[in-house]
C-alpha cells in the first residue's frame, strides 16, 4: 500500500532516515518491518513556537514491494535544422524559453549582451577589486541574468503548480540539488547555480541551439507591424520567426529604444528602499527563540510586511547566511542586493526593505510617460552614488540613528566586499520611503524582539526590486498588441518576479512563439 501522511519531527529526528521511518509506522499503526520504501515529498520548518518542529510530507509505502522512485528526464531533441526564434537574454525566462521551444522542435538563437558564467565571474571579481563597473557584464547582465550570482531562491508565490515543479526538475536535472523539490522555500546558492546554468547551455547547444554572447540588442528588425528578428550592436541582423524578448529589468537600454520607436509601453508600480543586515545569530535568536542555533537547523530567515500611510512596506529577497553585492549596471550609480551561497554560512543576515511607489508618485517625472518609474530609480541610485564615495562603496547608516534622524559616526562591519560609508540616509532618501521605513522598522521591532538596534545597518539603495515598466502583451497569445510574434517575457516584461515565475513565463512564451 501507499499513504502520504504528515509527520512533525524535531530537527534532528527529520535528518535521520530510521526515525522518519519509526514515526511512519507508529503514526500508520503498522509495523516497521513492513516498510519497504519511504520517500519524503516535502519539508518546512514550523518555528511560531519555542519548540522549532519540522513539517515533512511523507510517501510511505508498506507491505508491497518497493518500487522505483526515477529522477525526472528530459529530452531535447535535435532542432539544428528547424525554423528558428530569436530569444534576447540568457536569464531564466530566455534560458527556459530556450528548452521549450526544443523540446517544440524549434530552434533558439539566444542573443546576450552580456558573458558566459566563467568570464563573468572574471568582471564580477573586478568589480570587487577595483570597484569598476562593466556595463556588458555585471551581476545583472551575463549568462543566467541576475540570479546566476544572487543567490538562486526559487520560491514562488505561483499558483501554478505543475509548471512551478516542471521548472525545479529542469533545474534538478541540470544539476541542483534534490532537496529543491521537497523544500518549502527551496534554494540552489550562488556557489552551485553557474554549474547548473553551464549544463543548461550545453542542452541548448547539443540541441542545435545557437548562443550568442557579448552580443548587444540595438533594434528590432520589423516589417509591416511584424517582427522579423533583431539586430545588434555591431550591425548584425538575426532573423527568426518570432522573437522572445527576455532582456530582464535592468535592461533599461531596450525600454529607451522601444519608447523610442513608439512601440506601446506602460509605466507600473513597483518598490524601492535599502537593504538592511543583521548579525545571523541576532536573526536565529529571534527566529529559533534560542541563544544558540541548533545543528540541524539551517540559518533562520524573516518575512516581514506592514501598511504604513496607505503603503506596502515589506521584506524583499532575505538572505540568511547571505552577503550584500553591488548590482550596479552602470558608472555613477549605486545600487545593492543580496545572495546567499548554498550552505547559507556567512555571519550575517541580510534583507531588501523597500516601500511600494505608485504611479501618483511620479508625478515630478511625467514627461518622460511610461519611464516615469525608470528615471525615478535611477535618480535614487545616483544620488547613493553622490552620498558616498563615488564609486562601488555603499551609504550606510545605523537602523536606530537612521530611524531618530541620527547621522552615524561609525557603522557595523558588513558583508559588502565593496565598503560603506557613513551616510545620513535619512536627509537624501525622498521622504515617502523615509518615512514609511522609519514608522516599519518600529513595527517589525516590536512584533520581533531584538531586530530593532543599532547592530543593524542599512546600506543604499535597493533599487531594482520588479519592473517600474510594462511592456504590455494580448492575454491570448502573449503577443505585442502592436507588433506581431514579438513576445516580451520575464521579469523585463513586467510580468514576473522572481527565477521560476520568469522561467514558466518564458517557457508560455515559448509554446506561444513555437505555434506561429
Amino acid at each position: 500500500m501507499k499513504k502520504e501522511i504528515v509527520l512533525v519531527l524535531s530537527p534532528k529526528a527529520a535528518t535521520e532516515e530510521d526515525q522518519i521511518k519509526r514515526e511512519a509506522a507508529q503514526k500508520l499503526n503498522i509495523k516497521l518491518s513492513t516498510i519497504t520504501a519511504l520517500k519524503v515529498l516535502r519539508r518546512s520548518i514550523d518555528a511560531r513556537k519555542k519548540d522549532v518542529k519540522i513539517n515533512l510530507g511523507v510517501l510511505v509505502v508498506y507491505s508491497e514491494p518497493a518500487p522505483k522512485f526515477p529522477r525526472p528526464e528530459f529530452y531535447f531533441q535535435f532542432v539544428g535544422n528547424k525554423p528558428a526564434v530569436v530569444v534576447v537574454g540568457a536569464g531564466p525566462a530566455g534560458l527556459f524559453a530556450a528548452l521549450r521551444l526544443i523540446e517544440l522542435g524549434v530552434k533558439p538563437i539566444i542573443v546576450e549582451r552580456g558573458k558566459e558564467v566563467s568570464a563573468r565571474k572574471i568582471d564580477i571579481a573586478t568589480l570587487a577589486k577595483e570597484q569598476i563597473v562593466n556595463p556588458e557584464s555585471n551581476y545583472c547582465f551575463g549568462e543566467g541574468g541576475a540570479g546566476t550570482f544572487s543567490d538562486g531562491k526559487l520560491y514562488t508565490r505561483s499558483k501554478k503548480k505543475g509548471e512551478n515543479q516542471r521548472i525545479l526538475e529542469l533545474l534538478q536535472f541540470h544539476g541542483a540539488q534534490e532537496e529543491i523539490l521537497t523544500d518549502a522555500h527551496p534554494h540552489i546558492g550562488t556557489n552551485i547555480l553557474p554549474r547548473v546554468i553551464v549544463k543548461i547551455r550545453e542542452s541548448i547547444l547539443q540541441a542545435g541551439g545557437e548562443i550568442r554572447f557579448n552580443t548587444r540588442v540595438d533594434d528590432l528588425l520589423i516589417k509591416d507591424s511584424q517582427v522579423i528578428g533583431v539586430e545588434t550592436a555591431s550591425d548584425e541582423k538575426i532573423y527568426g520567426k518570432a522573437v522572445i524578448l527576455a532582456t530582464g529589468h535592468s535592461s533599461r537600454d531596450m525600454y529607451e529604444l522601444l519608447y523610442h520607436r513608439d512601440i506601446a509601453l506602460e509605466a507600473k508600480p513597483f518598490a524601492m528602499g535599502v537593504r538592511i543586515e543583521h548579525p545571523q545569530a541576532l536573526i536565529d535568536s529571534i527566529q529559533y527563540h534560542c541563544d544558540v542555533r541548533s545543528k540541524y537547523l539551517p540559518a533562520a530567515s524573516y518575512n516581514m510586511v506592514s501598511q504604513v500611510e496607505g503603503r506596502g512596506v515589506y521584506s524583499f529577497c532575505m538572505c540568511p547566511g547571505g552577503y550584500i553585492v553591488p548590482s550596479a549596471t552602470s558608472s555613477e550609480e549605486i545600487v545593492v542586493n543580496g545572495m546567499s551561497p548554498s550552505g547559507r554560512n556567512s555571519a550575517y543576515a541580510n534583507s531588501g526593505m523597500v516601500v511600494e511607489v505608485r504611479l501618483e508618485d511620479l508625478k515630478e517625472y511625467e514627461e518622460y510617460g511610461a519611464l516615469a518609474g525608470l528615471k525615478y530609480q535611477q535618480h535614487l541610485e545616483h544620488l547613493a552614488y553622490q552620498n558616498a564615495n563615488c564609486d562601488q562603496t555603499a551609504p550606510a547608516q545605523r537602523m536606530v540613528d537612521f530611524v531618530e534622524n541620527r547621522f552615524s559616526k561609525d557603522v557595523p562591519d558588513s558583508s559588502y566586499y565593496c565598503g560603506t560609508i557613513p551616510s545620513p540616509l535619512h536627509e537624501w532618501l525622498p521622504d515617502p520611503i523615509r518615512s514609511r521605513l522609519q514608522e516599519a522598522f518600529k513595527q517589525f521591532g516590536e512584533k520581533y524582539k531584538g531586530y530593532y538596534t543599532n547592530e543593524a545597518v542599512i546600506l543604499g539603495v535597493e533599487s531594482r526590486t520588479s519592473s517600474p515598466v510594462r511592456i504590455p502583451r494580448i492575454q491570448e497569445t502573449l503577443e505585442h498588441p502592436q507588433i506581431k510574434r514579438l513576445f516580451p517575457a520575464g521579469e523585463g516584461s513586467g510580468y514576473a518576479g522572481g527565477i521560476v515565475s520568469s522561467a514558466i513565463d518564458g517557457q508560455r512564451c515559448a509554446e506561444m512563439a513555437a505555434k506561429v
